[in-house]
């Protein structure tokens, strides 16, 4: 959705809470934002929230009581309603949400293994570096030569 408004972006900027499935330790995390990566050709920065504190996540805390108040009182029967009722919320501070539904399927108990982490182009930022980081995308010739031309 942004690549009209930001093409000359360098880097994607993500925040995360810190447990779950997007926890700073998760390795599947890690690979599949390695994906991400190459497939937009962008670094893709990550500042996780520390541990307890979500709430910090200053979007996601404001415009919740606004998601809340949009469907106050609608029976939520499915998730396209669920999707569309957040994906038309927006504040008197001209914040506009856009959502879509991902109706991808997605296997579970994934295990990513050592040589799979290995790849991850991951590197430590100097402030909390295990909990901010970059994933920087591979070459066309890295993926071509991944030990080296």
């Amino acid at each position: 959705m942004g690549r009209p408004l930001y093409s000359e972006a360098s880097e994607l900027l993500v925040t995360a809470d810190g447990g779950g499935n997007n926890a700073s330790r998760s390795r599947l995390w890690k690979v599949e934002l390695q994906k991400l990566a190459d497939a937009i050709r962008l670094t893709v920065r990550v500042c996780h929230f520390p541990p307890g504190t979500s709430k910090w996540n200053k979007i996601g805390y404001r415009l919740f009581s606004h998601i809340s108040i949009d469907w106050r009182g609608r029976p939520l029967t499915g998730l396209e309603l669920v999707v569309r009722l957040i994906g038309a919320t927006k504040t008197e501070g001209g914040l506009v949400v856009k959502a879509d539904l991902d109706k991808g399927k997605y296997p579970i108990g994934l295990e990513v293994s050592d040589n799979e982490l290995a790849e991850v182009r991951c590197l430590p930022d100097a402030f909390h570096g295990e909990w901010n980081y970059r994933i920087r995308p591979k070459s066309k010739l890295q993926r071509l030569f991944p030990d080296g031309p």
